[in-house]
C-alpha cells in the first residue's frame, strides 16, 4: 500500500484517523491503535515479509536491552558487532546476495533463485532506524525502551516504508507525551495533500516521459537512435521526478505524522538550488545523509584528524555505502563513487565555499546532478554509457527530435511547474505575506490555502481513479 493509492486515501487513512481520535482519553491506546494498523498497512503489501520486520524489531529491542543491563565495556561492544552482523546480514541476504554470487557463479539455477528474491520494502529504511537505536543504546543517549515503544518507533507507517530515517531520541518523548491539536492536523492534512500533488501530478507526469526515453534508449542505436534533445529531455524529467517523488513523500510522511502528534525532520531543503555538490547533499535526503556522517564518518575518525589520508579513506567508505544501499548494482557502486571523488576534489579546491550562491555554481551542480541521475536510473553500465552517448549526439543519432519537442508541447505546463517549484517560490511567498499579516492579500490567502489543498486531493484521487501512471521509486530501496 502506498500514500498515492485509493485503498489507503479512501479506506485506511480515515479508518485509522477516526479510531486514533476516538481513542482520545488513552494514550496508551492510542498507541496500541498506530502499532496495529501501521502492521497491518506493511502487511497489506507484505502479508510475508511483516513477519521478517517484526523479528527484526524483537531481535533489536532485546539486544538494546541486554546492551543496556550488561556490565563491561567490552562485552558491550561484542553485543553491538552482533546486532550490526545480524542487521546488514538481513539486509545482506535479501538485497545484495544473489549479486554478489552472480559475479562468481553466472547462469546457476541456484543463484537465479536467490536472485528472484523479493526484496521486502522498506527493509533499507527500518534496519538502519533499528541499528541507531541500538547504537544509541551503546553510546547511551538513550535508555533501552519498552519494545512496545521500539516497534512504534519503528512500524509507525508514515516514515515505515521510505523514510525519512527516524533516531529514536528525536521521538523517544513523543511516543508517550505528545500532543494532538488542531492546528498540528490541519498543517498535517494541507502537507499531505500538498505531498500527494507533487506526487500524483507532477513525478507521476515526469515518469511516464523519462520511463519511455530510457526504455527506448536500451532497444539499441541499430534499431532506434534516441535524439540528442530527446536524451536530455528524458534526463532532465527523472532529475525531476525522482525529487518530486521522493520529496512529495517525505511531505506525506511528515503532514501523516503530524496528524498523529509527531514531529519528525525535514528530509529536502530545495536540493536543486544548490550552489556546490557539497550543498547538493547538505539539501537532498537529509535523513540518510545525517545518518552516514553520525553512524558511519565521525566513528571513522571524520575529518577531524590531521592525516587527510585517513578522512579521503572516511569519505570513500561513506559514499561507497551510500551508493550500495541503493542496491545490488555497479550503476549504483560507480554512482557512489562519482560523488566521492566530486566531492572530494570540492573540499580539496574549496569549490563549494567559493561557489556559494553563485550562479555559475548552481548550473554546474546541476549538469552534475542530471549526469549521475542518468548512471542511477540506468539498467546498466552499458546502458549508461550508450544514454551518455546519446546525450551528446555520438551514437549517430541527432540532435533534433520531433518526438522532444511534441512531448514538450504536451507537457510544457507540468514541466514548467515543476522547475518553478523547485526553487523556494511557496516559502518566499508565505514570508512576503506573514509581513503584512492583516492585510486583505494575507486573509484571501488564508481563505483559499484549504479550498486549494481540498482542491489538489479531489484533483490527485480523480488522476488515480482513470489509472494515471503511478510509480514509485524508492520501493525500490
Amino acid at each position: 500500500m502506498i500514500f498515492s493509492s485509493i485503498p489507503f486515501i479512501v479506506y485506511f487513512l480515515p479508518v485509522v484517523l477516526v479510531v486514533y481520535y476516538l481513542l482520545f482519553f488513552s494514550r496508551t491506546l492510542q498507541n496500541i491503535w498506530l502499532l496495529i494498523s501501521s502492521l497491518f498497512f506493511y502487511a497489506y503489501g507484505e502479508p510475508v515479509y511483516v513477519f521478517v520486520m517484526i523479528a527484526s524489531i524483537l531481535f533489536n529491542s532485546l539486544m538494546a536491552i541486554i546492551i543496556d543491563r550488561v556490565n563491561g565495556a567490552k562485552k558491550k561492544r561484542v553485543l553491538l558487532v552482533l546486532v550490526i552482523a545480524a542487521n546488514t546480514g538481513l539486509l545482506f541476504f535479501f538485497k545484495y546476495l544473489g549479486f554478489v554470487l552472480g559475479l562468481f557463479f553466472d547462469g546457476n539455477s541456484a543463484v537465479d533463485w536467490i536472485s528472484n528474491i523479493s526484496l521486502p520494502i522498506g527493509i533499507s529504511f527500518f534496519t538502519f532506524q533499528s541499528m541507531s537505536y541500538c547504537i544509541d543504546v551503546y553510546r547511551k543517549r538513550v535508555k533501552a525502551d519498552n519494545p512496545f515503544y521500539v516497534g512504534l518507533y519503528i512500524a509507525f507507517f508514515p516514515q515505515l516504508i521510505a523514510g525519512p530515517i527516524v533516531q529514536f531520541n528525536k521521538v523517544a518523548d513523543q511516543l508517550r507525551n505528545r500532543k494532538t491539536t488542531f492546528d498540528s492536523f490541519s498543517s498535517g492534512i494541507c502537507r499531505f495533500a500538498a505531498g500527494l500533488g507533487k506526487k500524483v501530478i507532477l513525478a507521476n507526469s515526469y515518469a511516464a516521459i523519462a520511463d519511455h526515453v530510457f526504455a527506448w534508449s536500451e532497444i539499441g542505436t541499430d534499431k532506434l537512435a534516441v535524439p540528442a534533445a530527446l536524451s536530455w529531455l528524458g534526463s532532465i524529467c527523472y532529475s525531476l521526478q525522482i525529487y518530486y517523488d521522493f520529496s512529495a513523500y517525505s511531505d506525506m510522511a511528515i503532514g501523516l505524522a503530524l496528524c498523529f502528534g509527531f514531529e519528525i525532520g525535514e528530509n529536502f531543503n530545495y536540493p536543486y538550488i544548490a550552489s556546490s555538490v557539497t550543498d547538493f547533499w547538505r539539501r537532498w535526503h537529509i535523513s540518510l545523509t545525517d545518518w552516514f556522517r553520525e553512524y558511519v564518518y565521525i566513528p571513522l575518525g571524520g575529518n577531524r584528524d590531521a592525516n587527510r589520508d585517513n578522512m579521503v579513506r572516511n569519505m570513500a567508505v561513506v559514499w561507497i555505502l551510500t551508493g550500495i544501499w541503493h542496491g545490488a548494482n555497479w550503476t549504483f557502486i560507480f554512482w557512489g563513487g562519482f560523488y566521492f571523488a566530486i566531492l572530494l576534489f570540492e573540499r580539496f579546491v574549496g569549490l563549494h565555499k567559493k561557489s556559494e550562491n553563485s550562479v555559475s555554481g548552481r548550473v554546474y551542480t546541476l549538469l552534475v546532478v542530471n549526469f549521475l541521475w542518468v548512471l542511477f536510473r540506468a539498467k546498466d553500465l552499458y546502458q549508461a554509457g550508450r544514454f551518455y552517448l546519446n546525450m551528446f549526439g555520438l551514437n549517430n543519432n541527432g540532435f533534433l527530435s520531433s518526438t522532444a519537442l511534441m512531448l514538450l508541447k504536451e507537457n510544457i505546463v507540468v514541466l514548467a511547474f515543476g522547475i518553478i517549484l523547485a526553487a523556494p517560490v511557496v516559502p518566499g511567498m508565505n514570508r512576503y505575506l506573514n509581513r503584512y499579516e492583516r492585510s486583505g492579500l494575507n486573509i484571501l490567502y488564508s481563505l483559499c490555502y484549504p479550498v486549494l489543498m481540498l482542491l489538489m486531493v479531489i484533483v490527485s484521487i480523480s488522476y488515480l481513479i482513470i489509472g494515471s501512471y503511478n510509480p514509485f521509486i524508492y520501493f525500490n530501496f
